[in-house]
């Protein structure tokens, strides 16, 4: 069955391209990056990250059982903090 009842009858709701695409999939998952991943993007050494990490400056991270994990969101936003103007 497609479409909602309402009592005893069943209204039949059409899918228009509109309703398909109404929220792109980007916004809908997020990049989870290792530290590994990002020290090679920034082209700086593992011990760095958890350098600034044990100072508290460090990217916002998650612990996910025993592995680390920083969002793309969380990176951006962290390094648009430390831009120099």
């Amino acid at each position: 069955m497609h479409g909602k009842e309402y009592g005893n009858t069943q209204e039949e709701i059409p899918m228009t391209e509109q309703s398909v695409h109404a929220t792109p999939t980007h916004e809908l998952t997020e990049e989870w990056m290792s530290p590994k991943e990002i020290c090679h993007e920034l082209q700086i050494p593992e011990q760095t990250f958890y350098q600034w990490r044990s100072r508290g400056v460090g990217p916002h991270a998650y612990r996910i059982g025993r592995h680390l994990r920083i969002t793309r969101s969380d990176l951006d936003a962290w390094l648009a903090q430390r831009s120099d103007p």
